[in-house]
């Protein structure tokens, strides 16, 4: 009886078991039925007809609630996310334009040659300056399109636009004093339309200073000067393709070094490199005295006018040298006063004498107080009668300017400019040449007539006490204060501020776009200031000359750069240079743009940029960013690699830097 009991208890529990099973199943389906979270995948496997049941493949039915929205919104307690705002797509950005040359995977490189220039593949580009600019709100350029600039003719591929004008020249009243050498720029148009075109084989040139010996002839394919002085130990042609420079001249029989180490016996005090640091050269030929004078710390200009041997200069700079071409003819050289420590004539061929000794003259205001007069011709040494009378009128001419004849022996005389105006000031009434009037300002220079009279010096003897080479590189010259500008802090501290600021860009552009490993030597500073930036090329140790260009349209700093120990020359930038085509490495131009194109073209001043700059050169323009797009197409219409950069302040700074490759 206890085992049924115990039997019938067991079955009892068994049941109620199977019957909580069975509500509790029932109880989440029907939660899951009528409580679900609006989820349209539940799937639930119907009862299968005897049809269906035989079927070989199951059958599955899709939840009630597919395609039914519930509002459950009343069972959550906390609140629901914030409607979502509607976002504007971010706009496409900005196409990326490249330049130079696209391999076949899109990638950019810069290693690739330059062959012959084939002037049929520019046969379609545009001659003309035309620049259509579209304005936007308020009259702000915004786009500008500069059509393709084409090639010159072949027979200009050595013109200078200013010196080479004949049609000018023929109208000349007078060419006696050698007025054709001097500047008659077109009246019309003074710039170029046109691409100047490289002679055909042009070479990169030499790097110095292997230069100063041997350049390639198709550089500058001339030798008239091989013919007409190869006995002289100027130049010569070595084999087919080079010319070599022995470093010798008319004078110059033992060469060029020889010479200078004779000037320095001659004068003890005429130390190269120290007290002597800034030369002029008269009618350099090809400018050995210069190239040689480099190696002791000693920049010379030299000079030269585009006469019957008209590539003199091109082959000075050909080699490295510094060179113009100027003349002695009627108008004042475009240096300041007091600018030479010495200035040296070799056979120079000008008659100084001439006109109450004019020429002379104009030697007199651009030698510093104190320096030397190096003179080497014939009337020094031969005793013919001709030659004698030249000598005798050159010392009374000289006497009467109170130069001291310092020492003659051989073919060299010296004299020494006085140190003030004492000796001026102590002769006779009505001694001839007189002195120029007091408001004569001697640094006024840009189509200034030639006058003959005694430019003074400075009673506080500015110009003067110069500190010997290299100290005077980075010291405040007294002319500092005599220069017009309108500054609200003293002048030493902008001068030095100056310094600082060009040094510390130059050593960036020397240590990240690696200066050193390019081959830079001929250098010309558009809008030189002070000098700062030359200055900062001799402090990194670049081995290059730069020519300082002083614009009229600023103040006038020539004194303080010559004062520095440095070069350079007065122009207006409205006008063609004095220089022959591809005769730079590197152009540089700081704040030129901004200020110059409120008095000419833009596309004129690049276009003679692109004349004087060799092929694989650089420019460097430093502006304002409301110039740089159209700058930036003028040179992509001349066929430079421009590239846009931002200045150290970061992009949202108002100025850029455009550097720009020549590779044509």
């Amino acid at each position: 009886m206890k085992l049924l009991g115990y039997v019938d208890s067991l079955k009892s529990q068994t049941s109620i078991k199977f019957a909580a099973f069975i509500f509790i199943s029932l109880f989440f389906f029907y939660l899951g039925r009528h409580w679900s979270d609006g989820s349209r995948q539940l799937i639930f496997f119907p009862r299968q007809s005897p049809s269906e049941a035989t079927s070989s493949s199951p059958s599955v039915s899709l939840s009630r609630n597919l395609n039914k929205e519930f509002n459950i919104s009343a069972l959550i307690n906390t609140p629901g996310p914030p409607p979502v705002k509607k976002v504007r797509p971010p706009p496409p950005p900005p196409e990326f334009e490249t330049f130079g040359i696209v391999d076949e995977n899109g990638m950019m490189s810069d290693k690739f040659e330059i062959g012959e220039l084939d002037l049929n593949l520019v046969e379609n580009w545009w001659n003309g300056t035309e620049i259509e600019v579209k304005t936007g709100k308020e009259g702000v350029k915004s786009t500008f399109t500069v059509k393709k600039f084409g090639f010159c003719g072949e027979n200009m591929k050595d013109y200078i636009p200013c010196l080479d004008n004949v049609e000018a020249i023929k109208r000349l009243k007078s060419t006696e004093r050698g007025e054709r050498f001097e500047r008659h720029c077109p009246e019309k148009v003074k710039g170029l339309n046109c691409l100047i075109p490289t002679p055909k084989g042009y070479h990169p040139p030499i790097p110095w200073p292997r230069s100063r010996d041997e350049v390639w002839l198709k550089n500058v394919p001339h030798t008239r000067l091989v013919d007409d002085n190869g006995g002289q130990s100027w130049i010569s042609k070595k084999g087919k393709d080079k010319l070599k420079f022995p470093g010798g001249g008319t004078q110059f029989i033992h060469g060029a070094d020889q010479n200078l180490n004779q000037i320095s016996k001659m004068v003890p005090d005429i130390t190269f490199g120290h007290n002597i640091r800034v030369v002029l050269d008269v009618a350099c030929g090809v400018a050995s005295f210069g190239a040689y004078l480099m190696s002791r710390n000693v920049i010379t200009m030299s000079i030269s006018p585009k006469d019957v041997h008209e590539n003199q200069v091109q082959l000075a700079l050909e080699r490295g040298a510094p060179a113009l071409v100027a003349a002695f003819a009627t108008r004042r050289l475009l240096y300041p006063s007091q600018a030479f420590d010495l200035i040296h004539c070799s056979r120079c061929r000008i008659n100084w004498t001439r006109d109450d000794g004019i020429l002379l003259l104009e030697v007199n205001r651009m030698l510093r107080a104190g320096g030397y007069f190096a003179w080497a011709a014939q009337p020094v040494y031969k005793h013919e009668e001709a030659f004698e009378e030249q000598w005798e009128e050159m010392l009374s001419l000289t006497t009467h300017l109170c130069w001291d004849l310092v020492k003659k022996e051989g073919y060299i005389a010296i004299w020494q400019k006085p140190l003030n105006n004492s000796c001026y000031l102590s002769r006779e009434a009505r001694t001839s040449p007189p002195l120029c009037d007091q408001d004569d300002d001697p640094d006024n220079v840009w189509y200034v007539d030639l006058k003959a009279c005694i430019s003074q010096l400075p009673e506080n003897e500015y110009g003067a006490n110069v500190a010997p080479w290299p100290a005077r590189l980075q010291i405040p010259p007294d002319r500092l204060q005599s220069i017009q500008i309108d500054s609200s802090i003293a002048r030493k501290e902008l001068f030095m501020a100056e310094s600082k600021y060009w040094n510390e860009i130059v050593a960036s552009y020397v240590r990240v776009l690696h200066w050193k490993k390019f081959q830079l030597r001929n250098v010309l500073d558009m809008r030189a200031g002070f000098g700062g930036f030359a200055a900062a090329i001799i402090e990194n140790r670049l081995d290059a000359w730069v020519l300082n260009v002083v614009p009229v349209s600023g103040p006038n700093t020539l004194p303080v750069i010559y004062d520095r120990g440095l070069i350079g020359v007065m122009h207006d930038w409205c006008e063609p240079f004095d220089t022959y085509p591809r005769t730079y490495d590197l152009l540089h131009a700081a704040g030129l743009f901004s200020i110059e194109r409120k008095r000419c073209n833009m596309s004129t001043i690049m276009l003679e940029m692109d004349r004087m700059l060799r092929p694989g050169g650089r420019v460097y323009i430093r502006d304002s960013l409301d110039v740089m797009g159209e700058l930036v197409e003028i040179a992509k219409a001349m066929g430079w690699h421009p590239t846009l950069r931002d200045t150290s302040e970061g992009p949202h700074a108002s100025y850029r830097i455009l550097t720009c490759d020549k590779r044509h």
